[in-house]
């Protein structure tokens, strides 16, 4: 049974994902802010955050950053509105997906499943090596393990499913589309700005410069791995 741990200051809202949850399997602690949810990270154990962005206090986006300085457990965001610079920051600051209020219980249920499925990230390939050296980066597909320059990476879920897909296939191109429904199982065009956030983040754990070696854009199609 996944638990899930709710943020959010909303009575009435807190209370109908809660029981909606429930009533899909889900075991479900809510909390009303963000200083709560820090502190039940620990105990509860979470296997996927529910975190509304305006909280009372301490915001949801500072809460993203505290969770991700200790923990890559997944976060779903929880917005009031698809405002693009809200939606877009609280993914860079380390979201893993989002969804607009009004939140409807089956529709957060098939987030958090499919973000679950991402943290069991191997791909169906069982012809490829355990691990694969990519100049200073070496990818463990087996052990879902990634190292740079000897140290190892950590990524959340959805950053170790991106290079996951894009390493299986070096220099081939990859749309936006194709990453969204390959990644985060979404079909809907307009989430493409999950995949630009997710490879900035990628990007910066890797140490990538302004002319990336390894997560590469091609100018008005997509991305692709590079192979030198």
């Amino acid at each position: 049974m996944p638990r899930v741990l709710i943020v959010e200051d909303d009575q009435d809202v807190r209370r109908a994902v809660r029981l909606g949850l429930r009533h899909q399997g889900h075991e479900v602690l809510a909390v009303e802010t963000g200083e709560e949810g820090l502190e039940q990270l620990l105990p509860f154990r979470p296997d996927v955050v529910v975190l509304d962005l305006m909280l009372p206090g301490m915001s949801g986006l500072d809460v993203c950053r505290r969770i991700r300085d200790r923990d890559q457990v997944p976060i779903i965001m929880v917005t009031a509105r698809g405002d693009d610079v809200d939606v877009v920051v609280g993914l860079e600051t380390g979201a893993d997906d989002y969804v607009v209020k009004p939140v409807q219980a089956r529709v957060l249920d098939a987030r958090i499943r499919a973000v679950l499925r991402r943290q069991d990230a191997s791909l169906p390939d069982g012809t490829r090596p355990r691990a694969e050296t990519h100049g200073e980066l070496v990818v463990d597909r087996a052990g879902l393990v990634v190292t740079h320059r000897g140290e190892p990476v950590t990524l959340a879920p959805s950053e170790l499913r991106l290079l996951l897909t894009l390493s299986a296939s070096p220099g081939q191109v990859f749309s936006r589309q194709q990453l969204l429904e390959a990644v985060w199982e979404h079909s809907y065009h307009g989430d493409i700005r999950l995949v630009d956030a997710c490879v900035k983040r990628l990007r910066n754990k890797l140490g990538e410069g302004r002319d990336p070696r390894y997560v590469q854009t091609v100018r008005g199609f997509g991305y692709r791995f590079g192979t030198s």
